[in-house]
């Protein structure tokens, strides 16, 4: 790799106690909308409450839209930005996870421009439009170590009608404002803790094995998954361990970096497609459902890729099997091996057509694989991860 871009236009604040900052750092609009989910924890664990009282220290107004799912959807996008555009809000503020700091790049984009957020998705049936009208700024407050989202352009918003859960984003999704405080993230549950941690690992782990990576994306993959086969099982062990919590925090806004830098692969298409149909299932236990048998089949094929992942891994006399097997101990190690995908109801039969919507509504990470997989292959990696 002799050359490359890199673009990564985000400030990112990190560490304990940088939430804080909010009441003084500048802010790109004088009115928030703050979007986050229809759950109780931005609430209840007084992050709501704390922002809003900040940024008005700052000087800013602010609205709040709390209707967010887990896995967002595209109604909810159109909402939240007519609720923007009715409150005049000038930038947009994600406080929580991956999903309400997508949704708010999604919001971002419907708030300027007409039509429907599809027209301009592409990817699946979007129609790949130009956004004409640009984006509000987004401020991105993660409360979560897992999507990397506070680092990276990207989005994922699920179309209910047509099962597809697409990921897109553009130089104007990405964060102006990043706010990584690892305090926010002493609350989020052990099980939660390890899949959005695998989630970050695999988003290191494959940005590291694309035909796209670069050496600085390679810098911050494999930091990322240093950090994690380091201190995400301490972190589940132990929530309030804020070392632990601190290097989660770095890996995962790290793995964001590597998705800037580089890109995930066909393993992402694979989970989102369980995700669309089964909206229950956590991203990240669809990751590691698959992990394993999906590493296997490309250990061989990338071999000193592998190896360097285990040396990452502190791994002695690493080889490419032995990083599966790190995974899966690490998996182990974390209490969510194996995930079983007919306890968020998948079924044997669906297996195929799964396979056929990852390649469909996100076909293009396929491209980006070590080897090309088959459709055969992709079905074959599915049914011996099935539990």
């Amino acid at each position: 790799m002799d050359s490359f871009t890199y673009f990564i236009p985000t400030k990112v604040l990190f560490g304990a106690g940088k939430l804080n900052e909010l009441a003084s750092t500048p802010l790109p609009g004088r009115k928030a909308l703050i979007v986050i989910t229809a759950g109780k924890s931005m609430k209840a664990n007084g992050y709501l409450e704390r922002v809003q009282a900040l940024l008005t220290e700052n000087h800013c107004g602010h609205a709040v839209f709390d209707k967010i799912l887990p896995n967002p959807i595209l109604s909810h996008v159109m909402e939240g930005a007519a609720l923007a555009r009715r409150e005049n809000c000038d930038f947009v503020i994600g406080l929580g996870g991956g999903s309400s700091i997508d949704s708010a790049k999604a919001i971002a984009i419907m708030a300027k421009n007409p039509g429907d957020y599809w027209d301009y998705v592409s990817g699946g049936s979007g129609r790949a439009l130009p956004i004409p009208n640009g984006a509000l700024p987004i401020v991105a407050i993660t409360t979560t170590a897992g999507t990397g989202t506070e680092a990276d352009p990207w989005t994922v918003i699920t179309k209910e009608e047509t099962n597809e859960k697409i990921g897109f984003g553009c130089d104007l999704t990405y964060p102006v404002l990043s706010i990584v405080d690892p305090e926010l993230m002493t609350t989020v549950p052990p099980r939660l803790t390890a899949f959005q941690g695998f989630d970050a690992f695999f988003h290191a782990a494959e940005g590291y094995l694309a035909n796209i990576a670069t050496p600085v994306s390679d810098a911050f993959a494999l930091q990322s998954i240093a950090l994690l086969a380091r201190s995400l099982p301490a972190a589940v062990k132990n929530g309030a361990d804020l070392a632990a919590r601190t290097d989660v925090a770095l890996a995962n806004t790290l793995s964001g970096m590597v998705e800037s830098t580089s890109c995930c692969i066909s393993e992402h298409s694979i989970a989102h497609a369980l995700g669309a149909y089964h909206q229950n299932l956590p991203h990240g236990a669809a990751l590691a459902a698959v992990s394993e048998e999906y590493f296997k089949f490309f250990a061989d094929k990338a071999p000193e890729r592998f190896v360097k992942m285990a040396e990452a891994m502190r791994i002695a006399n690493a080889t490419p099997a032995k990083f599966v097997e790190a995974l899966v101990q690490m998996q182990k190690e974390c209490g969510i091996y194996p995930v079983k995908l007919s306890e968020y109801g998948v079924s044997a039969v669906e297996l195929p057509t799964i396979a056929d919507n990852a390649r469909e509504t996100m076909g293009g990470l396929f491209e980006l694989d070590p080897v090309a997989l088959n459709r055969d292959e992709v079905i074959g990696i599915l049914q011996r991860s099935y539990r």
